[in-house]
């Protein structure tokens, strides 16, 4: 592993400057870049340069923060439906987990994203899987992340001591405040906290006028317990998050509610030489939508109300041990997922479709992961193997819909929906030690991912995409193959006292990618029932989900350097391509080349940042999603912090320092005819604001 040098360098360098990634000592490999997000400074020597909580506030989802990361990139489907992007690839085809539990998203337009439960007043970090996840945390096509919670540690002694973690903060941008964290006491025997969280905003103002439907409201209670005795360890983890009325410009509906309850019970043993894990989960998410409340209501016969919800019980059993001469962990993992989404209209009892009934998806894996040397490398080698199931229920349709919707759910009805797959991933990283500061890395993979059950239990044409966001109506497929990726990943980390580099370059070739394709050979001709029932809802030319074949490719790179005094200058800069190889065209929604300076004057108690964001013109877009290009532009911001005292944090900014009116080319299509922005027209980026934010901890 990278020498102490090394990693402290890359640690310390950009995370001040604009929450660039740090890696921690301990980690596993030097593949993981961990954003530190809390105010309390981590316990390790090789963060002690780290300055937490320096990153411009933006908003509270933190996807704003992994957007600031090598590969990193935002999916603006909402100020709480942002999606991480990745090196190209976001949605179900990242392995994101909230404080190391994995779930299922409730909406079928993936409303409520993963890091939609992980709101920033609770997260301490963000680690980030460079490249590829390894097996051992779950199958997924490429990377991944989790996004890990605050907690009160165990103390030092029979003593209870007591301790807390707290931000509080506001932006002007949109009127937000916010406030959260985690408090507790603990012993070394036991440990006991309490987190909760509130966040609320108005609609975001920006330079030309105000985007509507941008308000949000979000609240989190619940608990973290662990206790430690001669039979082992044993941990409890639940949270109830209500998320209340909440626009979504880019989609046709908008959140009135998601419910949502985790549970996690963990136990933990050594056994002689053996550590043995194990854990049960469960989540349940409850989502009401509807296409009126928050946005210029339709006529009471288009008006809509969609039900939705997601349940997932979950198992881990894992034994890590030394084996060939290296450590060796292997495993067995499950879940079982049921959706289900039925659309209502409020105003007419006998207009009910169960667009997606009663889904069922069931997965059972096993893994094996060695980590030691091979040759001159030290390696992290992984295979994992997972077995799927999955089915539906009939589809129901109200007596108040037509013939054409009822003649789908018919042949959809007699259809043999349930199937089986399975998939392999194999993943090896290697990296030399470090050598003079450097440190090279390799990454060889295997990938494969299911179809998510929107792609295959579609049954009826309508406007959910599973967080597309493109405006187009989708029908599934049920003969969906799984995905299937090779990837090839080379780069190096290098630091030396004055600066450090880290620059990728990677390629997947995709197989079988599931992507929306022209639903018959005569697009825009209503000729089949499905393309007429299509036709009735506004779009003649539906796009059904099909197997593909893809490429993305790329090169990402985070730098920094020391100048002689308290200057420092960071940067991130990132370019990925996607493209299909079938046919010419690009893949929908990736984000544009785009670079990130951070100029910092960096004093013993507190430092300024001035960083500026330039992102080039997007024209390399997909034909086949009606994809608009978008122009590049310049963002300039300010921000800076202070330690008031040791654990009191005030940290400050504005954002947009010009008031620039700018669209981000991963920002959705506006569909809320309330307030300045033109329906159809990409929304724009927030104006000119002032952010403050207050972190204590102990």
């Amino acid at each position: 592993m990278p020498s102490k040098l090394l990693l402290s360098r890359l640690a310390g360098a950009s995370l001040a400057a604009f929450a660039a990634p740090a890696l921690a000592q301990g980690s596993p490999s030097p593949l993981l870049d961990v954003i530190i997000v809390t105010g309390a400074r981590a316990d390790t020597s090789t963060e002690l340069n780290i300055t937490p909580d320096a990153a411009p506030l933006q908003g509270g989802d933190i996807t704003h923060l992994t957007a600031r990361t090598p590969g990193g990139a935002r999916i603006g489907n909402g100020e709480l439906s942002g999606q991480m992007q990745y090196r190209g690839l976001f949605g179900q085809r990242l392995n994101l987990r909230v404080d190391g539990q994995r779930f299922a998203s409730g909406g079928p337009n993936l409303m409520d994203p993963v890091f939609h439960y992980a709101p920033a007043p609770l997260v301490a970090a963000i680690a980030i899987d460079r490249g590829v996840s390894p097996v051992s945390a779950g199958p997924g096509l490429a990377g991944g992340a989790d996004a890990v919670f605050k907690r009160i540690g165990y103390g030092q002694g029979p003593d209870i001591a007591l301790g807390y973690d707290l931000t509080i903060s506001g932006r002007s941008v949109n009127e937000s405040r916010s406030a959260g964290g985690v408090i507790g006491a603990s012993t070394d025997g036991w440990r006991f906290n309490l987190l909760g969280s509130w966040e609320q905003a108005e609609d975001t103002d920006y330079g030309a006028g105000v985007i509507g439907g941008t308000a949000f409201e979000r609240g989190v209670f619940g608990l973290s317990a662990g206790l430690r005795t001669e039979l082992g360890e044993v941990t409890l983890d639940a949270r109830r998050q209500n998320t209340g009325p909440s626009g979504n410009p880019p989609f046709p509906m908008d959140i009135l509610y998601f419910d949502t309850d985790f549970v996690r019970l963990g136990y933990g043993k050594d056994l002689g030489g053996v550590r043995l894990q194990a854990q049960l989960t469960y989540a349940d998410v409850a989502h009401l939508m509807d296409n009126f409340s928050l946005r210029p209501a339709p006529t009471p016969a288009s008006q809509r109300a969609s039900f939705a919800g997601a349940t997932m019980r979950g198992g881990a059993l894992s034994l890590a041990f030394a084996a060939f001469g290296g450590d060796l962990e292997v495993g067995v993992d499950g879940e079982r997922v049921d959706h289900d989404v039925t659309i209502t209209n409020p105003n007419n009892a006998g207009f009910l479709v169960s667009a997606y009934p009663q889904v069922e998806m069931d997965r059972l894996g096993g893994f094996a992961e060695w980590r030691g040397e091979v040759g001159m490398f030290k390696s992290e080698l992984g295979l994992r193997v997972d077995q799927h199931a999955y089915d539906a229920a009939d589809a129901v349709v109200g007596p108040a819909l037509p013939a054409g919707p009822r003649n789908l759910a018919a042949a959809f009805n007699r259809a043999d929906r349930s199937g089986e797959d399975v998939t392999l991933d194999a993943v090896a990283r290697l990296w030399t030690p470090e050598d003079h500061g450097l440190s090279w890395r390799l990454t060889l993979a295997h990938k494969q991912q299911t179809p998510g059950y929107i792609q295959r239990y579609g049954w009826m044409p309508i406007n959910a995409s599973g967080g597309l966001a493109d405006g187009n109506i989708y029908v599934g497929d049920l003969d969906l193959k799984a995905e299937t990726a090779w990837i090839a990943e080379v780069g190096f980390d290098y630091a030396s006292r004055k600066a450090h580099l880290r620059p990728t370059l990677y390629l997947r070739q995709v197989s079988d990618y599931i992507q929306g394709v022209p639903y018959d050979a005569t697009p825009g001709v209503a000729d089949t029932p499905v393309e007429m029932v299509a036709a009735m809802s506004g779009d003649p030319t539906p796009l059904r989900w099909d197997n593909v074949d893809a490429r993305l490719y790329g090169f990402d790179l985070d730098a920094g350097y020391d100048f002689d005094g308290p200057l420092r200058l960071d940067g991130v800069l990132n370019y990925v391509r996607g493209e299909r190889r079938d046919i010419d065209d690009n893949l929908y929604r990736i984000a544009a080349p785009n670079l990130t300076l951070g100029l910092t004057w960096e004093a013993e108690a507190w430092s300024a940042t001035l960083e500026g964001r330039a992102v080039a013109k997007q024209d390399k877009v997909s034909a086949t999603n009606s994809e608009q290009a978008t122009d590049g532009y310049v963002v300039l911001s300010a921000h800076g912090q202070w330690e008031v005292r040791p654990g009191v944090r005030l940290a400050a900014g504005v954002e947009n320092l010009l008031d620039e009116v700018y669209q981000d080319h991963l920002a959705g299509y506006n569909r809320n005819g309330f307030a300045d922005v033109p329906l159809g027209q990409r929304i724009p980026g927030p104006g000119r604001g002032a952010f403050l934010r207050l972190s204590i901890a102990r």
